[in-house]
C-alpha cells in the first residue's frame, strides 16, 4: 500500500475508533446540520445529508443525536444557522499544499486555531485559491484488494463510477461527489465489504516527502485535526509506507 493511502486507511480506523468513544460526534453532528441546513433535511433528496448520516452511523452514532442534527439545520433548532463551512488553503513541511475544511460558528476562533497549529509545526496559511486548484473533489470508495478481484466491482461500474484506481493492496473507486452513494450502495448489496466511502479533495499529484518531513507533516495534520472546528484535512503527500507506519506508531 502506498504511503497516501495507508494514512488514509489509519485516518479512517482512528476517526471510527475515536467517534466511538463520544470524541467526534460533535463533528459529524455540525456535518449533518450544515448539509441539511443547505440541502433540506431529506436524505434521499440531499445525498451531501445521505453521507454525513451514513458516517454517523458507521460511528455508531445514536439515532437521536442524528435527528436532532437534522433539526439543527431545517431549523427546528436554534443554532443551526450559526455554522458555517469555511476552507482554508496552506502549506505543510515539504512543500506539501494542505485544504482545510472546518465547520465553525466562530471564524475568528478557527482561523487563530489554524494559523497557530500551523505556525507551531512548519507550515503557513497561504491565500484562497493557492492549492485549491490541486486538488479534485471526488467520491472515494476503499475496498480491501486482498479479498476482491476487478470483476467483483463491476456493480460500482454499472451504478456510475469514474474509474477504480489499485494502489497495492486496496482499490480505490472514484466517483462524483453526486453519485457516492449509489455507487456505494451497489457494492454493498453485490456483497462487496467496503472499508471506508467518503467525499474527499483527492490530489492531482502526490510531492514525494522524506522521513523528517512527513514527521513534521504528520504532526501539524494531527494538531489540526484535534481542533473541534476542523472536519477535514486533505494533502497532496507521498512518503514510504514502510516511514509511514513508523511515525504513526
Amino acid at each position: 500500500m502506498s504511503g497516501h493511502s495507508k494514512w488514509h486507511s489509519i485516518k479512517h480506523k482512528k476517526a471510527i475508533v475515536d467517534a466511538r468513544r463520544g470524541q467526534h460526534f460533535t463533528k459529524l453532528a455540525r456535518a449533518i446540520t450544515v448539509a441539511a441546513r443547505e440541502g433540506g433535511g431529506d436524505p434521499e433528496g440531499n445525498a451531501a445529508l445521505g453521507l454525513a448520516i451514513q458516517k454517523a452511523r458507521d460511528a455508531s452514532m445514536p439515532k437521536d443525536n442524528i435527528e436532532r442534527a437534522i433539526a439543527k439545520g431545517t431549523g427546528e433548532g436554534s443554532d443551526g444557522d450559526q455554522i458555517e463551512t469555511v476552507i482554508y488553503e496552506g502549506y505543510g513541511p515539504g512543500g506539501v499544499a494542505l485544504l482545510i475544511e472546518a465547520l465553525t460558528d466562530n471564524r475568528n476562533r478557527t482561523g487563530a486555531d489554524v494559523r497557530h497549529a500551523l505556525s507551531k509545526h512548519g507550515g503557513n496559511l497561504g491565500e484562497p485559491g493557492s492549492v485549491s486548484y490541486l486538488f479534485d473533489k471526488r467520491g472515494v470508495v476503499v475496498i480491501d484488494a486482498t479479498r476482491y478481484d476487478e470483476d467483483d466491482l463491476i456493480p460500482a461500474i454499472d451504478a456510475g463510477a469514474l474509474d477504480i484506481a489499485v494502489d497495492e493492496d486496496v482499490f480505490e473507486v472514484i466517483t462524483q461527489p453526486g453519485d457516492l452513494a449509489g455507487v456505494r450502495a451497489a457494492l454493498a448489496q453485490a456483497g462487496v465489504e467496503i472499508e471506508s466511502a467518503d467525499v474527499t479533495q483527492r490530489p492531482q499529484a502526490k510531492v514525494p516527502v522524506e522521513e523528517a518531513d512527513a514527521s513534521r507533516l504528520l504532526k501539524l495534520i494531527d494538531a489540526l485535526e484535534e481542533s473541534d472546528d476542523v472536519n477535514a484535512v486533505h494533502a497532496n503527500f507521498d512518503v514510504d509506507a514502510d516511514v509511514l507506519e513508523r511515525i504513526a506508531g
